[in-house]
């Protein structure tokens, strides 16, 4: 299950139903699929054939389908990131930047672990959301953030999106200091 850290007060969120309200009312999706779907030998793999990706978005395909009718996404895909992938740090630093996106940015941890770190409203400033394997985020479009890995440098997730392209990052200037 998710935690969140807000970075302003130190508080730690945790629990299913405390993570849901307080996305929710910073107008983030969060749902938690069944991780236990996922075939043995899928669990904990970070580099993946394209047949193995095939089968990880056929054993959630259902949950992706209603997803998608509910939040109008055509298109998704997997994405891998490990030690093992080609130019990971540069591809970080690149991530790390705060930006916005012209849709939402949608993920499915299906194995490892991510952080995003979300612009709130005023009051709460920017917090953290780790996530692990079978924790469903989205941010909104216009939404400040940022996506990183935790320290196991790991994940396999799916992708959504509106626009079959993919999204864009927009930079975003930020005013406040990420870590308030």
């Amino acid at each position: 299950m998710a935690v969140i850290k807000v970075k302003k007060t130190g508080e730690v969120i945790e629990g299913d139903e405390n993570v849901r309200s307080f996305l929710n009312k910073q107008g983030v999706l969060y749902e938690h699929w069944d991780i236990n779907k996922l075939p043995e030998h899928l669990r904990d793999k970070y580099v993946l054939t394209d047949e193995e990706k095939e089968e990880i978005l056929a054993t959630f395909k259902e949950e992706i389908e209603d997803l998608a009718a509910r939040r109008g996404y055509k298109t998704w895909d997997i994405v891998t990131l490990s030690d093992a992938t080609p130019n990971l740090d540069e591809l970080l630093k690149k991530f790390e930047q705060v930006h916005i996106h012209t849709e939402d940015e949608v993920r499915a941890i299906t194995a490892g672990h991510g952080i995003f770190i979300i612009k709130g409203d005023s009051e709460t400033g920017y917090f953290d959301v780790e996530l692990e394997a079978g924790d469903v985020i989205s941010v909104p479009e216009g939404n400040p953030h940022y996506f990183t890995l935790m320290d196991d440098r790991q994940v396999v997730a799916v992708r959504l999106f509106i626009d079959p392209s993919g999204w864009v990052a927009h930079p975003y200037e930020e005013k406040e200091e990420v870590g308030q």
